[in-house]
């Protein structure tokens, strides 16, 4: 059976070699994020000054950003019809380059946003599309750009340009398990909920290589994880919503990465912050619950109004090494509190922060259904205050031989490991457990559990807590996602 596409224009290239990179998609139906009217908090983050970070932070977006000018077309594939596709791979392996691919029309909901009708190009059913200097164009609701739905379905792009216009309409989406790779692209989404890389449920796994990812609708982060997505010396900028959204057990990881995140326009009445990466599970059952976490190496972060992490619902482990992070909002570093999502009181964030040749400047808060666990590690320097107002959530705070924690306001824990001159109170006062902390003595104490919860909890969800496992649609139609 051959690959089907909605004219007869189709250029048979040879297979590409495997792209190293790929992305994902964020649900169009989420409600995650943040509010209109910030809580100023002290501790504003600043600019990390190491040169090493700094240079690393110059370096991340250096890829070639790519213009619809800079492919050459040779042939065009264009698709008006509601829910249809331009190019499909079903089950079978094709490979296209050098084609502008246009897509028009709409759909409803989940079944774009699950299983792919009405994306410009479709991947399903254990098919391979390989794909190379695309121009693809979509102006339509739930219009996805480029789609990859179910085990053992592969979608190798590279060297293209990739631009939405309507809402719902992500650039990469990845679903069911599926695997997007993706390097050196271009891509810019101006409609709400509209990531630039998204994936909905079932996940799958997302490697991106290079190239430049922006947003500006509301609701459109540059990346929307319920995957475990990857990105790699590239350049993202989100300028109405979060850079980053990890929702459920699922992942994100940048390394050398250039990230400006602009979150100012609100998408749901949940939560009463901004912030530049969420970390938070919405019980739609879109996304298992269990661990999840955001790394990131080297590269940069540019945070511009509120916090940098919020943590809720959840719990996470956030792993930053000589990463360039720089507040430029009202806000602090970390938030971990409750939100409008989960069950009351047992809502909030629970973190593992672990910091390897780091700086941090910023303030950290807890709330009462919190935890998180600091670990300053290799040279790492925190400049900031934990909890300033008073004792609320669990706080262990381990700084390894080497590190340093410079209060800026007086702070609340509840256990603390440190040598003798790893801590500088700077003037301020450190209460362990409600006793007041010594300057210069050593300390020895215990880390909070992390509990971490396994149940499908809220909305019904699949069998497998994250959709549809294969590369066949389930039978019936998808649970509806809550408002």
């Amino acid at each position: 059976m051959k690959a089907k596409i909605s004219k007869s224009y189709m250029i048979l290239i040879s297979l590409l070699t495997a792209v190293a990179a790929a992305v994902s998609i964020s649900g169009c139906g989420n409600q995650f994020s943040s509010v209109a009217e910030t809580t100023t908090q002290s501790g504003t983050t600043q600019a990390a000054t190491s040169a090493e970070t700094t240079q690393a932070a110059s370096t991340a977006a250096q890829t070639k950003r790519l213009a619809e000018s800079d492919i050459t077309i040779k042939d065009t594939i264009s698709n008006s019809e509601d829910g249809a596709h331009a190019i499909t791979a079903d089950g079978e392996e094709a490979s296209y380059s050098n084609i502008l691919v246009t897509k028009t029309g709409e759909a409803d909901g989940d079944e774009a946003d699950f299983y792919g009708e009405n994306a410009a190009i479709f991947a399903t059913n254990g098919g391979t599309l390989n794909l190379s200097e695309m121009v693809v164009k979509t102006d339509g609701k739930h219009a996805n750009a480029v789609f990859s739905y179910g085990e053992g379905t592969i979608v190798n792009i590279s060297d293209s340009y990739i631009n939405t216009t309507g809402n719902c309409s992500g650039g990469l989406m990845t679903t069911g398990g599926g695997t997007m790779n993706a390097a050196n692209l271009t891509i810019e989404t101006s409609g709400n909920s509209s990531a630039a890389i998204r994936s909905d449920r079932g996940g799958g796994t997302v490697n991106v290589n290079g190239g430049y990812y922006s947003t500006s609708g509301t609701g459109s982060p540059v990346i929307y994880s319920t995957a475990d997505i990857t990105v790699s010396d590239a350049e993202m900028v989100s300028t109405a919503s979060q850079g980053v959204v990890v929702e459920g057990k699922n992942s994100v990881t940048l390394n050398n990465v250039t990230l400006t995140a602009d979150n100012n326009k609100k998408n749901s009445d949940k939560s009463s912050y901004y912030q530049a990466v969420m970390i938070y599970q919405s019980m739609s059952g879109d996304a298992a619950q269990g661990l999840s976490g955001f790394t990131m190496n080297g590269g940069s972060l540019v945070n511009k109004n509120g916090d940098v992490f919020f943590v809720n619902n959840t719990a996470t482990e956030i792993n930053l090494s000589d990463a360039s992070i720089t507040n430029e909002g009202d806000g602090v570093f970390l938030r971990a509190a409750a939100a409008g999502w989960g069950k009351e009181g047992s809502n909030g964030g629970q973190v593992t922060l672990n910091a390897e040749k780091q700086t941090i400047n910023g303030d950290m808060l807890v709330d009462s259904v919190s935890t998180l666990n600091l670990y300053l590690k290799s040279g790492s320097n925190f400049t900031g205050a934990i909890n300033p107002d008073g004792a609320e959530g669990s706080v262990y705070v381990e700084v390894e031989k080497g590190s340093t924690w410079t209060l800026t306001a007086d702070s609340y824990i509840s256990s603390l490991t440190c040598d003798a001159d790893s801590i500088n109170l700077n003037g301020h006062k450190l209460y362990v457990d409600g006793k007041e902390y010594t300057e210069g003595t050593a300390s020895q104490g215990e880390a909070i559990e992390i509990k971490v919860s396994t149940s499908s909890g809220g909305h019904e969800a699949p069998p497998d807590g994250g959709g549809a496992p294969g590369g066949n649609k389930p039978e019936g139609n998808p649970p509806a996602k809550p408002d």
